[in-house]
């Protein structure tokens, strides 16, 4: 846990003063006055780039993945897709990699980006960030507990198809478990192992689904055609494109920067790297594939479309949802901290009794209030990839360029 000390979050003593005289590319923890280290409950400069990398290509690929075929490519189509996919997978990285440039000005490091954009513009645009930023994490996490009751169900309608139980029951199940493993699991840096269980439930369920669904690709007949309306198509298709964004964007860039070990820009650029060539090789052929073997008919679930033995079909959704219950803690570690910070003792341990009996309520409160919302609301996925990618467009493309431009 970190030692840092400072009286407040943000990471400027004036959170209004201009930035246009900072070197942009300092980057060893020694040019840091040390004052200005940011208090934060979490481990910081601690993890190893190929931890982090590993984190993010497989939380990229976890099991929102099963619908980008239907999200992406059906509402783009073979032309469109494609070339979208492409031209905003540069401008992504480009994006992350420019943010990460960012993470030492004039000798100030920042680990939060609100505390960024604070320094940079002052307080209300650390609220702004700070207002874009929870609502794409706390959004995205009620996705992942839909995604997690639906792949639980399907699971358990292998063996009793005739069953009662609704989705919003295995909601309130997966929720459960979101819990006791973020209590569990205090902070991103304590996720070493998890990285590589998590790698290896990955690479179950996206073998499977390749195999049959490339098999079904050769015996099925196809329709690719764009269907609906003229203002349906166009509609769709900002659809579409928000899809792409949320899939490859995480808009916590400076939070993730902060576990890495010195130099972090470089190994944070390195994480970048591998998340952007292996992680979204990976996921990209996934929905290229799922759209080309089911067409215009492909599902929003794509096991739902395996035609291969029952045996293969549990094993993927089984793989899909131990994943996930992994790949979500990342995308909320920034809630967790700015809670835990506020609340435990940073100067003891993850596990002192005090921090514990913090977590516990912290945590359990978080999860409640999001189990609650995710069953009352069971259909969220595009209101989900909207919402989240309206988010992402400033956090990630917007933002790094005012900065830049100041």
């Amino acid at each position: 846990m970190a030692k840092n000390s400072s009286d407040t979050e943000m990471g400027a003593k004036d959170p209004g003063a201009s930035v246009s005289n900072s070197n942009f590319y300092i980057e060893e923890a020694s040019t840091v006055k040390q004052d200005d280290h940011p208090k934060t409950a979490h481990r910081i400069d601690h993890d190893p780039w190929y931890q982090l990398g590993l984190l993010l290509a497989v939380s990229f690929n976890c099991g929102y993945i099963l619908g980008f075929s239907d999200f992406i490519m059906k509402p783009l189509g073979w032309v469109l897709g494609p070339i979208s996919m492409a031209v905003l997978a540069v401008i992504s990285v480009y994006a992350n990699w420019l943010l990460a440039k960012l993470h030492i000005i004039d000798g100030r490091r920042f680990i939060r980006y609100r505390d960024l954009m604070g320094y940079a513009f002052g307080r209300k645009m650390y609220y702004v960030t700070w207002t874009l930023q929870f609502l794409t994490f706390i959004l995205g996490n009620m996705g992942f507990l839909v995604l997690s009751g639906r792949a639980l169900k399907e699971i358990y309608m292998e063996y009793d198809n005739s069953s009662t139980m609704t989705l919003q029951e295995f909601i309130i199940i997966s929720g459960v478990l979101y819990f006791v493993f973020a209590f569990l699991v205090p902070n991103l840096s304590a996720m070493k192992i998890w990285c590589g269980i998590s790698t290896f439930l990955t690479f179950i369920y996206i073998l499977i689904l390749m195999k049959i669904s490339i098999s079904d690709g050769m015996s099925n007949s196809k329709d690719y055609k764009l269907h609906g309306t003229r203002q349906q198509k166009i509609f769709n298709g900002f659809n579409g494109i928000a899809a792409i964004i949320f899939a490859s964007n995480s808009g916590m860039v400076p939070e993730l920067q902060a576990t890495l070990r010195q130099p972090a820009v470089k190994n944070m650029h390195k994480a970048l790297y591998f998340q952007f060539t292996i992680g979204l090789t990976v996921y990209y052929t996934v929905t290229i594939i799922g759209y080309w073997a089911y067409g215009s008919s492909v599902s929003d679930y794509l096991l739902d479309e395996l035609s291969g033995p029952k045996w293969a079909k549990i094993l993927a959704n089984v793989a899909v949802y131990l994943q996930v219950i992994v790949s979500q803690h990342m995308f909320c570690s920034p809630v967790h901290e700015a809670l835990d910070t506020r609340f435990s003792r940073i100067n003891e341990k993850d596990f002192s009794l005090h921090n514990m009996l913090s977590r516990f309520i912290l945590r359990f409160s978080l999860f409640t209030v999001n189990t609650f919302v995710a069953a009352m609301l069971p259909f969220l996925g595009d209101f989900v990839n909207l919402m989240g990618s309206l988010s992402l467009i400033p956090l990630t493309f917007i933002f790094p360029s005012l900065i830049f431009l100041k």
